[in-house]
């Protein structure tokens, strides 16, 4: 199966991508057989993927890399690099090939100190693959410094070197750094291509993979959660019964806090899978007696890691809250959609009822103020605003209209 059959709906892009491969296997090729170069190539030293969340970036990406690191003996024979069933496929999409560094991060930022080792890393020849790739799938959270440090190296990149920076717009990354990458926009995948997705990688039963497509309008991760996690599904729902909590002061305030407390429950649940593992690790490492003390001077290191961690429940809990935000914002569109009498398809055909008796008893203004007061808090949350007072402020005006 080639790496391309996991970009779901994004045909152009794919074809670029298999274009930009065969080009690079060509460049490849010439410099070891110390041949002429091919004119005129599709392929660069660093791409910029954009496009919404749900979209793919990161899977393009990766696709890219397994492409590029491809061994298949077909290549020869006129076939397309990423066949997907190669050593350098298969290493490079699961993550453990020597040449291909794939970099997210579950803190807030990614900071200077992290950016120069991958300068630096990037500064290497290949090991045993035919390039050296960084996949920087969260290019977006790169602070200013460190995306100034990142200039110098798509400035001047190493000769078989190739960054693969993914965002969810062009704005999200520094003009210095976009200006010198090829952007490839990836667009949100049709509902059904998902829903078919689901049922032949994932083993999902036809209604309920239909279904999840639906309701989170053809993001593929969050629609794979939401058709195999049954605590997604709860938790979904609950949110989209605030709308029927809203009616006095003191429901707004009990539906923000509930909303906060189940972010914060989902981001304690994730931390604790992660942390005692991770932290036993490192005792291990630093040589901790099973039990016992740490080792003297080890301190520092541990309190390194508590913060880190602390840092990682605050962008889990803050990315749990916008993804009920979201859903909320989906919620208002399907009311929106039957006040205007659209053809477009509701996305939560579960709360058909409830939809219909907001959308009888407000109006197109009146739902589009909501949407606004939704974006207003997801922008509130995004300049650190504390959590609560936003929600609160987001509920009393879902409240007023």
């Amino acid at each position: 199966m080639p790496v391309w059959d996991d970009l779901v709906g994004q045909e152009k892009v794919s074809e670029q991508l298999a274009a930009a491969a065969r080009d690079a296997d060509a460049l490849v090729t010439a410099v070891a057989a110390d041949t002429p170069l091919p004119e005129a190539s599709k392929m660069t030293h660093a791409w910029l993927f954009t496009g919404p969340p749900g979209s793919g970036r990161s899977t393009a990406a990766r696709a890219f890399a397994a492409a590029l690191q491809c061994v298949s003996p077909d290549r020869a024979l006129g076939g397309v690099p990423g066949c997907g069933f190669c050593d350098g496929c298969h290493t490079s999409l699961v993550g453990t090939h020597a040449d291909v560094q794939i970099v997210r991060t579950d803190l807030l930022s990614i900071g200077v100190k992290e950016t120069r080792d991958l300068v630096r890393r990037a500064q290497m020849s290949p090991a045993n693959g035919r390039w050296q790739v960084i996949v920087l799938e969260d290019a977006d959270r790169l602070t200013e410094g460190a995306g100034n440090v990142l200039l110098k190296a798509v400035e001047e990149p190493a000769p078989r070197t190739v960054w693969l920076l993914c965002a969810p717009s062009i704005e999200d990354v520094l003009p210095t750094i976009r200006s010198r990458c090829r952007l490839l926009t990836l667009r949100t995948p049709p509902v059904d291509a998902v829903a078919d997705i689901l049922v032949r990688r994932d083993g999902i039963e036809p209604d309920v993979a239909a279904a999840a497509a639906r309701a989170t309008q053809g993001h593929i991760g969050r629609a794979r959660r939401l058709a195999t996690d049954p605590n997604a599904r709860a938790r979904r729902a609950a949110v989209l019964k605030l709308p029927l909590r809203v009616d006095d002061i003191g429901g707004c305030l009990k539906a923000a806090q509930e909303l906060i407390d189940t972010a914060a429950e989902d981001a304690k649940q994730l931390a604790e899978e992660v942390d005692v593992k991770e932290t036993e690790d490192l005792k291990a490492a630093l040589g901790a007696a099973q039990g016992g003390r740490m080792p003297r001077g080890t301190a520092g290191v541990m309190k390194e890691l508590e913060d880190r961690q602390k840092r990682r429940r605050t962008r889990t809990q803050r990315d749990s809250l916008d993804l009920a935000l979201i859903d909320l914002t989906g919620f208002y569109r399907d009311v929106l959609a039957l006040q205007l009498g659209s053809r477009v398809a509701i996305a939560n055909a579960e709360a058909e009822d409830t939809l219909e008796r907001l959308a009888r008893g407000s109006s197109p203004e009146a739902t589009l103020r909501r949407i606004d007061a939704i974006a207003a808090c997801r922008e509130a949350l995004d300049r650190n605003v504390a959590p609560l007072l936003a929600v609160e402020a987001m509920t009393m005006a879902l409240r007023a209209g």
